[in-house]
């Protein structure tokens, strides 16, 4: 199968006929087969009947029903584990993605080698106060913090080789991140490509202000899980030792100067206090990173990676 389109959904009803009809005009013009994976994410209106009967006259039209409302990255968990397609897209269900995209993001997958294509919406039809500048400020923090070079990291439009999908798990609020997943995974080959956003044409944002505080957090762990999940004592041996060697020389130097002077008061002293925390932060710096080591020596994952490929084996 050529592509597999992923589109999670919650309270879309009116959007999946034209979106479906859009997209099988697409794919019948640029004569490739396909599959359609519809998550449908909890919803109250009657997108899971509409889903139901866009079956009954296309049996590419797949779907995924939650019991309850769990988020987009459960949606796109579901979706990347059903997903056989080459190439796997991921896009909206709001109309506001474009499904003309989909041919030249296969494209730059298939013939450029690019391992995930993120879609960058560079002329946006949102509200420029609050959503079109928190997202500049967003994009570029995690920017700085991951190395990789994309304007819009939360572009529902996205395109992945098979290979990544299945490399990664998106769990959590981790659906904005998941061009770090992917380069946390090893697939480094990351671009972008300049996308249509289309004004919302049924029903109302699901945007809120909670997602970048969220997002934000979500960010800093993947950061942190990714590069000492396997080996916590480096971050936490790390600073614990530094927190330790600081406090003990503040000792030293207080009984240096107790010795030298004998009505020097130690405790007196703010240095005392301060070296006294020290120490004793540095030694549970180190025990939590101790028994971080523990826990990820006793770990079924431990040894578990990601091959690219075996050779005579």
């Amino acid at each position: 199968m050529d592509i597999s389109i992923a589109i999670p959904l919650f309270n879309e009803a009116e959007s999946l006929p034209e979106l479906t009809a859009w997209i099988e005009r697409v794919m019948q013009e640029h004569q490739l087969s396909y599959e359609v994976i519809y998550v449908d994410d909890g919803s109250t209106d009657d997108s899971w009947l509409v889903i139901q009967a866009l079956r009954a006259k296309n049996d590419r039209i797949k779907g995924i029903k939650f019991q309850r409302n769990y988020g987009k990255s459960a949606g796109l968990y579901e979706a990347f584990r059903a997903a056989s397609g080459q190439v796997v897209i991921t896009m909206d269900a709001d109309l506001q993605d474009s499904p003309e995209e989909i041919p030249e993001l296969r494209r730059l997958i298939l013939e450029e080698g690019y391992d995930l294509v993120s879609g960058w919406k560079k002329k946006r039809y949102d509200n420029t106060l609050t959503k079109n500048i928190p997202s500049k400020f967003f994009n570029a923090v995690t920017r700085s913090m991951s190395g990789i070079k994309l304007h819009d990291f939360n572009c529902g439009l996205k395109a992945y080789r098979l290979q990544v999908v299945k490399g990664i798990e998106v769990y959590g609020e981790m659906h904005r991140y998941i061009p770090v997943l992917a380069k946390w995974a090893g697939f480094r080959k990351i671009g972008e490509k300049v996308v249509e956003h289309r004004a919302r044409k049924y029903g109302v944002s699901k945007f809120g202000w909670n997602r970048f505080v969220n997002g934000f957090l979500d960010l800093l762990s993947i950061s942190f899980v990714g590069k000492f999940s396997k080996r916590p004592m480096h971050f936490f041996g790390l600073w614990g030792s530094l927190c330790f060697l600081i406090g003990f020389g503040m000792a030293v130097y207080l009984l240096a100067s107790k010795f030298m002077d004998a009505s020097f008061s130690i405790t007196n002293r703010p240095a005392f206090y301060l070296s006294l925390t020290s120490v004793v932060l540095g030694m549970q710096l180190f025990l939590a990173g101790y028994l971080g080591e523990l826990i990820a020596r006793n770990s079924s994952t431990r040894n578990q990676y990601l091959l690219e490929s075996k050779l005579g084996l």
